[in-house]
C-alpha cells in the first residue's frame, strides 16, 4: 500500500508502469535504453479514492487524463529508470494530495465605509486634475 494522505492509500496494483525511450539526458544510452517511465493510474475505477477527491482529481489532471479516466504521467527528467519511476510516482501522489485538499468556502464581504470614502476621494481628486487640464486647453 502506498500512503497518500492519512485517509487515502493506493494499492500498488492500481498503478501500471511502462518504459519508453526518453528524449533529453542520457548520454550514449539515450537511443539504446528505455529509461523514461509512463505511469498509468485509473482514477475512475480506483476503489481507494472517495468520490469528491476523484472529481477534483479529474479536474486537476487536465490533459493528463484520458477519456477513459486514466491519468497518464510521463517522467523522463532523469537518466535512470529508477529515478524516473520515483519522479512519476511522486508527481501522481502530489496530484492526489492536491485533489484531497478541500477548498475553503469564500464568504463574500462588503467594502468598509473608510475604503469607500478613500475610493471616492481619489476619484474626486483625479476629476479635479482633469478639469484643470481641460480649462487650460480651452484658454489656449
Amino acid at each position: 500500500m502506498i500512503r497518500v494522505t492519512r485517509h487515502i492509500a493506493l494499492d500498488e496494483s492500481e498503478i501500471a508502469e511502462s518504459f519508453i525511450r526518453a528524449s533529453g539526458p542520457g548520454g550514449q544510452n539515450v537511443n539504446k535504453l528505455s529509461t523514461a517511465v509512463q505511469l498509468r493510474f485509473d482514477a475512475r475505477q480506483s476503489p481507494s479514492l472517495p468520490e469528491e477527491v476523484r472529481a477534483r482529481l479529474e479536474r486537476l489532471a487536465g490533459k493528463r487524463l484520458t477519456r477513459e479516466g486514466v491519468i497518464v504521467i510521463t517522467a523522463q527528467r532523469h537518466r535512470t529508470r529508477e529515478r524516473n519511476r520515483e519522479d512519476a510516482l511522486e508527481r501522481l501522489l502530489a496530484l492526489i494530495r492536491q485533489a484531497a485538499e478541500r477548498q475553503a468556502v469564500r464568504h463574500p464581504t462588503r467594502p468598509t465605509q473608510a475604503s469607500r470614502r478613500r475610493r471616492l476621494e481619489g476619484k474626486r481628486r483625479r476629476s479635479g486634475v482633469k478639469n484643470l487640464r481641460r480649462d487650460q486647453i480651452d484658454r489656449d
